[in-house]
């Protein structure tokens, strides 16, 4: 009888977890094929400078990104995945981190605001930074973080492809020539909010969870909790995004254009398996706890299986760059080319590194290690993009995040077979 309740009760796990896996799947598919149909438009209609402005504007605000984020896509999630049966803590969970993230966004607003008004990079195009944080404030009432942790990544994907389709048929409608160019980060940050809004109203409504003032050590609590993913976050960020901010400091808005070309391509490929690792976190947290062994298991498997496809996919990339390229602007921009080419191994590496960090280091809580490790890969970042980028511009750039990603997935294996293996 137990044996059977057993089979059952693992029926019903991998039920979820393939239902979520393939409702992340199909919002990452929107996700990207959205955005490809009109990528190639906005590169066409408001040309590379412009193109570029908005990229480094994206990659300016997704310092705020971070900020309000704090970790708490893991933390809370992996929070909510575990007490997902207890009513009162959930409240707690949710009311906690909401309070934590809206005091950020403040700050955040603040330090824009500094920033935008003590230079003239920033001052000039001030209209472009103020309408790309709508993301951030989008980001902050969009709690993906407790869908995930539900297991409930059906509403994810609905409130998300909705949004997209309205962005998508938006960008169409009202963006026809260069001087438009504004209009993309208003749009962009519209669809955040509208779906960010239509979350909050679905958890109020379906999960009966309803926002409750919570005490000092709650807040302070839960704070805490998010610290090491918070500070891993901002070096995350110093060696991946700071690449392309760094690039647009020593350089223009044009070489940047070129740059971000390339890098959305790869980001694109490297997403693809953002579904899998998504779907399969909250399962590999409860499987821990359960059978550390089984966990191992699995998670050697989706690396064996992810690396084969995504390999595949960067030898394709590195092979037909130049039609990549001509496919996407409608002109072989040769410093993209050679850019693309660079990078064409980068979702390999990353889906890599993903696996490591979030799957194993997270899980089996070796949080402090991977602190460390992002600490030592931004100093490098850092190092190389300070040597590189003002000799060789856009090419600088993606040789640091090369160099800088094998390194930091190879101090995780290293990390990984020493403790866990």
């Amino acid at each position: 009888m137990l044996s059977k309740l057993k089979q059952k009760l693992q029926k019903e796990e991998y039920k979820r977890l393939l239902s979520n896996f393939i409702s992340l799947s199909v919002l990452q598919g929107a996700n990207y094929i959205l955005p490809l149909i009109t990528f190639p438009y906005l590169v066409r209609v408001l040309g590379v400078e412009k193109f570029g402005l908005l990229a480094f504007a994206n990659a300016t605000i997704a310092y705020f990104n971070i900020l309000t984020d704090y970790g708490f896509n893991l933390t809370a999630t992996r929070e909510v995945s575990i007490y997902r049966d207890d009513k009162e803590k959930l409240i707690e969970i949710f009311s906690s981190v909401m309070t934590i993230k809206f005091i950020l966004t403040i700050l955040s607003l603040i330090l824009l605001t500094i920033l935008v008004f003590s230079f003239e990079k920033f001052r000039k195009d001030a209209i472009i930074y103020y309408l790309t944080f709508g993301i951030v404030i989008g980001q902050i009432l969009f709690p993906q973080w407790f869908f995930q942790g539900m297991e409930r990544m059906k509403y994810i994907t609905f409130l998300n492809i909705t949004a997209k389709i309205i962005f998508t048929i938006a960008i169409f409608v009202f963006i026809h020539k260069e001087s438009d160019y504004w209009k993309v980060p208003l749009i962009s940050s519209l669809g955040f909010i509208i779906a960010g809004i239509l979350a909050l109203y679905i958890i109020f409504k379906d999960f009966k969870i309803k926002f409750k003032i919570q005490s000092f050590p709650t807040i302070i609590y839960h704070l805490k909790e998010g610290w090491h993913i918070f500070i891993s976050g901002i070096f995350t960020t110093i060696y991946t995004i700071s690449t392309l901010f760094i690039l647009g400091i020593f350089t223009n808005n044009i070489i940047v254009g070129y740059y971000s070309l390339a890098e959305k391509i790869v980001k694109a490929i490297s997403g693809l398996f953002i579904p899998i690792n998504s779907a399969i976190f909250p399962y590999i947290s409860n499987l821990v706890n359960k059978s550390p062994e089984q966990a191992k298991f699995f998670l050697k498997r989706i690396t064996l299986y992810s690396s084969l496809v995504i390999g595949i996919l960067s030898i394709f990339v590195f092979v037909f760059s130049p039609e990549i390229i001509f496919l996407i602007s409608g002109d072989v921009f040769s410093e993209s080319v050679i850019i693309l080419r660079i990078l064409s191994f980068f979702p390999l590496i990353i889906t890599i590194a993903r696996i490591f960090s979030i799957d194993y280091l997270i899980n089996f809580h070796y949080q402090n290690e991977l602190s460390k490790i992002y600490f030592y890969s931004a100093i490098l970042s850092l190092f190389f993009s300070f040597s590189l980028v003002p000799l060789f511009h856009a090419v600088g750039s993606a040789l640091t995040v090369m160099f800088t990603e094998l390194f930091a997935t190879t101090y995780m294996y290293i990390i990984i077979k020493k403790r866990i293996l």
